[in-house]
């Protein structure tokens, strides 16, 4: 589903050059739940990024279901997002004047589906994720752990093939936390494939493989045991 070969993003400004990330190259098979751990600055969230295609690298290769992506305009990358990845942010991104049933909603407007039936998909995801009670209420007036499940539910809404989480558990408590990584585990279990930053080592044992960045670049890769 994803490889990148050389893959690499620089940054520079008139008087300085950072390098983001330094010549990776990765592989994640359609299916996989791969987490993407290293220290802050390390370059997680920009390889994320680049995945998303929320931004293009400035060097090597990116290839996206088959298609090699990484010089795609932004009309070519936003059809191919829509169309296909779903995002979870620590931060939640909720748009606090929207209900949660419209919060949910919204990828479903952007692919033109008809009102029944994103009726009938938001009213499953949020019963999915245990919130259908709240469908009328608005973000602030739910907890951290739900509004993440709120956000969870919208990342999934539309089918898409590929889930990309930075630090979904970052704001949480440990046992909301926990409640996030479960249904991002149910939902890899039903053949979602599913990528996530993370600082915590034991959310990223829910995780099938884990690769480790340091400096913009893949130090290691960890395999869970029985998937090698």
């Amino acid at each position: 589903m994803i490889r990148t070969v050389n893959l690499q993003k620089t940054y520079r400004t008139e008087d300085i050059e950072t390098t983001a990330l330094n010549n990776i190259g990765i592989h994640i098979a359609e299916g996989e739940f791969v987490g993407i751990m290293g220290p802050s600055g390390c370059g997680k969230s920009t390889l994320l990024n680049v995945l998303g295609l929320l931004d293009n690298p400035t060097g090597g290769e990116y290839h996206l279901l088959g298609t090699e992506v990484s010089q795609h305009t932004e009309r070519q990358r936003a059809s191919l997002r829509k169309n296909n990845i779903g995002f979870v942010f620590q931060n939640f991104n909720l748009i606090d004047e929207l209900t949660i049933f419209e919060n949910v909603e919204l990828p479903l407007l952007y692919l033109g589906i008809a009102a029944s039936e994103r009726k009938s998909r938001v009213n499953k995801a949020l019963e999915q994720f245990a919130i259908i009670a709240r469908a009328k209420h608005f973000p602030q007036q739910l907890s951290g752990g739900q509004q993440q499940r709120v956000a969870v539910a919208r990342a999934v809404v539309a089918n898409p093939k590929l889930i990309l989480a930075d630090e979904p558990t970052g704001n949480l408590d440990s046992a909301h936390g926990q409640d996030v990584m479960t249904c991002l585990t149910q939902l890899n279990e039903a053949g979602t494939t599913i990528v996530m930053v993370t600082h915590s080592q034991a959310f990223a044992d829910y995780c099938r493989r884990t690769i480790n960045l340091f400096d913009g670049a893949v130090v290691t890769e960890d395999i869970k045991a029985g998937h090698a």
